[in-house]
Parts: structure tokens; sequence; C-alpha cells
């Protein structure tokens, strides 16, 4: 089934500010349309073309695992209209990792270079701090130049360089692992 691109209204800075705030369940056919974008532009290499593409019941069971597991899961909106969503999700099971967090964050094509993903970055790290996690961790594709550098001004550092990981669109591509500390990070072990 396809998904039909969320409503977008030119310029809808003059209507009212960008707010960010938790996901909802109404929030999934817009959140998935802008997945699906990402997935068939190529920034996501999770997804090559229709092979395992998720649909509106694969986003909802993720979102409500998340929720459950007090894992941050956001979305900005503007006058009624999703402009991207965020989230977080454990870097790894073990329980060792468990003060570590992987992130992503989409924004709707419409929307991009307006500031959206710093809101939700921002917002993103804040809560990330609050729920006691000491490090975040991305994987972007590095090509994404314009995600690499807002990853950088937030304090992300490159950690990691995986050539050749994915295989989309008819050539290999290369992944960057970026990581920044979050509240005290390393300084200090976590309380009991």
């Amino acid at each position: 089934m396809a998904m039909e691109e969320p409503a977008a209204d030119p310029a809808p800075e003059r209507v009212s500010p960008i707010r960010v705030r938790p996901s909802g369940e109404g929030d999934v056919a817009a959140m998935l349309a802008i997945y699906l974008h990402h997935i068939r532009s190529g920034v996501d290499p999770r997804y090559v073309g229709d092979i395992e593409t998720p649909d509106a019941d694969d986003l909802k069971r993720r979102r409500k695992s998340m929720h459950r597991r007090k894992m941050p899961h956001i979305v900005a909106e503007q006058a009624g209209i999703l402009l991207g969503y965020a989230y977080a999700v454990p870097f790894r099971k073990r329980p060792a990792y468990r003060f570590a967090v992987k992130h992503s964050i989409y924004v709707h094509y419409f929307h991009l270079h307006r500031g959206v993903g710093r809101l939700l970055m921002t917002a993103l790290i804040d809560a990330c701090a609050a729920a006691g996690f000491r490090q975040m961790i991305g994987y972007i594709d590095a090509a994404n130049e314009a995600s690499l550098a807002i990853h950088e001004s937030f304090g992300f550092r490159r950690v990691g360089y995986l050539p050749q990981i994915g295989y989309k669109f008819g050539h290999w591509t290369d992944s960057v692992m970026v990581q920044r500390s979050l509240g005290l990070g390393s300084t200090a072990p976590p309380e009991a």
C-alpha cells in the first residue's frame, strides 16, 4: 500500500511556531510517509527499494515499545502538520550498555533547512540526558554531509568509519559512527 505524503503548507511559519512533543498514535501515518521518502531517496541505509519496508503497524509497534521502555519518541509539528520525528533506542541489549542510546532523526523533505532537525536534536538530547543515559550514538551515511555537520555542531565526534558497509542504488556506501556524552558522561559512575 502506497502512503500519501503528508500535506504541507509551504509557509506555515506565518501560522504558528514549531512545537516539539511526544509522538502519538495519530502521528504514525505522517511518520511513515516521511520515513518511506527517506528510504526511497537513500538516506536510510537499512532498506533498499521495497524489500522489507515497514508499514504503519510496524511503526505503531516500535513507538509503543519505545514508550513502554521510557525511550524518547518525539515529533515536531506546526499548525497541525508533522514536520519530522526523532527517537532513541538502546545501543545494545546487554546490561553493560544500558546507559548508551542510538538515535535517529527524520525531517519531511518540504521542511529541510528550516531548523526542524536542530529542534528535534535539542529535545532528544535533553530527553536522553534527563532519562539518565550517558552516551548518544548515531550512524550516518558518509555522503550525508548535512547530517554530519549538524551532529558535529551538537558536539558529536566521529568515532568510527565503516567503509562499503551498505549496498543501495547500485553502489557500495560508507557509514560514519558519531558519539557524544550526555550529562556526566563517563566522568562518574551511574547512580546505583
